[in-house]
């Protein structure tokens, strides 16, 4: 078990973070067709991009184990027994990642925040 570096993590959270980003604007946009023609209520870009988040990394991590950032880095998300993560871990994972603070964790414990709680770790394949 091989436990990946800083610039892979970050390259795995462009990839993604992109992906979330065309997802939730896409979803964004189209409800917003529905704020014009229909006058229902409007919703800010946060209130779609949050939820997409939450349940992008939710579905990836605990079907896969990845997402198609570490599917990209050959990268995967283990327990403390080099298997796959549980469901609960997958969920504490998704739920701290929703936090500003998450990455800046880093410098203190050398892992973000969503692995430290979730006690996962990010290896290679």
């Amino acid at each position: 078990m091989k436990i990946v570096g800083i610039g892979t993590r970050i390259f795995n959270f462009l990839i993604d973070t992109i992906i979330v980003l065309v997802i939730a604007y896409i979803i964004f946009k189209i409800r917003n067709w529905y704020v014009y023609y229909y006058r229902v209520k409007y919703y800010h870009f946060g209130y779609f991009f949050f939820p997409v988040l939450f349940l992008y990394y939710t579905f990836f991590e605990s079907v896969f184990a990845r997402t198609p950032g570490k599917w990209m880095s050959y990268t995967k998300v283990v327990n403390q027994k080099n298997s796959k993560p549980s469901f609960v871990q997958v969920l504490i994972r998704s739920l701290v990642r929703l936090t500003i603070i998450d990455m800046f964790f880093i410098p203190f414990l050398d892992k973000t925040l969503h692995d430290y709680v979730s006690k996962t770790e990010v290896v290679e394949v």
